[in-house]
């Protein structure tokens, strides 16, 4: 059995070119999305790595109280394919190594980007698709897909992410903070026990999150 009070959040930024305007905003974002898991009574290990036409870790299951700033240098295309594929690949190659009761009980991946693919060479569509819809299905992984400039809920089901867990952000201030605060919020209620009877789990980014993550939409 999984260990039930172990989380791990595996994180994937884009760092291309585009994201130069909002490199506070996501810097910021990101270290107020951390600072907020704080609250979840479990221990989280957060894996972070960015990309553009290449693929950077920058740390593996580090615990949530020793991570480190981030310092964003946008540069490149935005080979996203190539990123999601090897993310999602990396990650299940170190957890398969665990023993059963070491690995986390909840998997939350959170991919980020402002851009469309336009720079793959390793992973096609199809197969990040396939890979996505294998690791959701057969491992419960949770994927969380939040895009600028594009039509996320559309473009995120393609991919095979969940719509309801797919969601627009405007590349605004607000937009960006309102991004990292859905996720999260939802990222929390992923962490949360079980419902009692009767009451009922939000499973996807809701109405207002999107609002407010696309103010003006």
């Amino acid at each position: 059995m999984t260990n039930p009070d172990l989380t791990l959040i595996a994180i994937l930024l884009d760092r291309s070119g585009s994201m130069q305007s909002i490199k506070s905003d996501t810097e910021g974002g990101l270290a107020a999305y951390l600072d907020q898991q704080r609250d979840v009574p479990k221990r989280i290990e957060v894996t972070l790595a960015q990309f553009d036409t290449e693929y950077e870790l920058l740390y593996a299951n580090r615990p949530l109280d020793s991570v480190p700033p981030l310092v964003l240098h946008p540069r490149g295309m935005t080979a996203l394919y190539d990123a999601v594929g090897r993310l999602i690949t990396d990650v299940g190659t170190e957890l398969a190594g665990r023993p059963e009761h070491a690995r986390p009980g909840t998997v939350i991946v959170v991919v980020l980007t402002d851009g469309h693919e336009n720079s793959s060479r390793e992973w096609s569509h199809d197969a990040v698709k396939s890979l996505i819809t294998q690791q959701q299905d057969a491992y419960k992984w949770n994927f969380l897909f939040l895009g600028a400039n594009m039509d996320a809920v559309a473009i995120g089901t393609e991919m095979g992410f969940s719509p309801r867990q797919s969601m627009t952000y405007s590349t605004d201030s607000a937009g960006v903070s309102g991004a990292f605060e859905a996720a999260s919020a939802y990222s929390r209620r992923l962490q949360a026990p079980p419902p009692a009877p009767g009451s009922v789990f939000v499973d996807g980014f809701t109405d207002e999150e999107r609002r407010k993550s696309n103010p003006g939409s």
